[in-house]
């Protein structure tokens, strides 16, 4: 695994968003396309964790999403950001102890 420094990692952009729309992807039988609240916009990501997640379990929930990436069309969606999960054989969201309020800096 390539290190990086502290200075590589600050250029990553991770906020706090609130999931509030979650709906299935015609014809993927992964993928969910979100809607999520970062407090001053919403961006649209394209998500593959329908196998573990349905779309109800998802609105309201709130999870770290990198919000710097180039943004990518998958299955017709342009996923602009990456929700953050954990884990190997199943996608953990990772999300707040307490509420946050959108957008809110993840350090």
């Amino acid at each position: 695994m390539e290190t990086i420094t502290y200075d590589d990692f600050a250029k990553l952009d991770i906020k706090i968003g609130t999931i509030r729309v979650a709906e299935r992807v015609e014809g993927a039988d992964k993928l969910l396309r979100l809607e999520v609240d970062l407090g001053t916009e919403t961006r649209q990501i394209a998500s593959g964790i329908a196998e573990w997640y349905s779309p109800e379990d998802l609105i309201g929930k709130q999870v770290p999403v990198l919000l710097n990436l180039e943004p990518r069309t998958i299955r017709g969606i342009e996923s602009q950001g990456m929700i953050l999960a954990a884990g190997n054989d199943r996608a953990n969201l990772l999300q707040p102890d307490q509420p946050l309020q959108p957008g809110e800096i993840v350090r």
